[in-house]
């Protein structure tokens, strides 16, 4: 299934699944980079350890807006 944009990777309800995760679990950065890891090695890509923590420090200042994490993990995911 290929989409036409980058923000139509992942369904809403698929995000606020993760979401509910990171504000539940209480998560550092780091544990936050690597639950995008193991999300987006679900979906089928890869992603950058380095990228995923970036992502994580931008997601969290945004109060976990599901539209920034849209953007941020499409970013993120590397086609494998």
């Amino acid at each position: 299934m290929k989409t036409t944009a980058m923000t139509e990777k992942f369904s809403s309800t698929e995000l606020s699944v993760l979401r509910n995760e990171l504000m539940q679990g209480a998560l550092d950065p780091w544990q936050a980079a690597e639950l995008f890891q193991v999300f987006l090695a679900g979906h089928g890509y890869g992603v950058s350890p380095d990228a995923a923590y970036d992502a994580a420090g931008k997601i969290e200042g945004s109060g976990c807006s599901l539209e920034v994490m849209q953007t941020e993990l499409g970013k993120l995911a590397l086609v494998m």
